[in-house]
């Protein structure tokens, strides 16, 4: 039949095709050529790009001093070292992260000009420019001394007493200070550091405090 005919060449033909192929592989690997291209492994491509995005190499140095400089200058003390150098009530609050009752605060109402440190490693944190009338019982500011960039001032998430509520430590020994809350739209921030006056000491500006009076009481005229 014709057509049995015409399949039985083309299987021969097929059968010549792979025969002749696998001579000539068999040659090439005789022989040790190869005319396809040496596999290379592709090389990591090597970037100058900083590991931050937005940031040059110089910015994360100096972030990264700055960084280590804050580390190094954090005031550490044991348990019993904070309880001999504070007060029964600075303890309570600084250390055990109490709030003393509103309204009895030494700073709560205090308009006298000057910066307020804290009380545990005197560290700068507030200014009497921001602090203002929240009518809440204790020292209220809109923001602390170096703006809202918080270098002076940390904060934590707090889920005490069943609410959720943004902490303030100072950053420089851990030492709690209040809270703060994004409820005062008459301030400049719209915000309210709510903070204890057992964690903060008024360092008045120069000129500003009164003179003390001799114990005689005042010199008459």
């Amino acid at each position: 039949m014709p057509w049995l005919r015409s399949s039985a060449v083309v299987a021969a033909g097929l059968a010549t095709f792979v025969v002749a192929g696998a001579w000539y592989v068999s040659a090439k690997l005789r022989d040790g050529s190869d005319d396809r291209p040496p596999l290379v492994a592709p090389q990591k491509e090597q970037s100058m790009k900083s590991d931050t995005p937005g940031q040059s190499p110089e910015k994360q140095n100096s972030d990264k001093q700055n960084s280590e400089k804050q580390a190094s200058d954090k005031v550490v003390k044991t348990d019993e070292e904070w309880r001999k150098t504070l007060t029964e009530m600075q303890y309570y609050v600084m250390r055990q992260k109490g709030t003393e009752r509103a309204f009895t605060g030494e700073y709560w109402d205090t308009k006298t000009p000057g910066t307020y440190h804290c009380a545990g490693c005197g560290e700068p944190l507030f200014t009497s420019e921001a602090k203002f009338d929240s009518h809440c019982g204790w020292p209220s500011f809109y923001q602390p001394i170096d703006g809202l960039k918080d270098k002076r001032i940390e904060e934590h998430a707090d889920r005490s007493h069943f609410m959720v509520r943004t902490e303030v430590t100072c950053r420089k020994c851990g030492a709690h200070l209040g809270h703060i809350f994004d409820d005062s739209p008459q301030t400049p921030t719209g915000m309210r550091y709510c903070i204890n006056s057992a964690s903060i000491k008024l360092v008045e500006k120069p000129g500003d405090a009164k003179p003390a009076e001799s114990a005689a009481g005042p010199e008459k005229k």
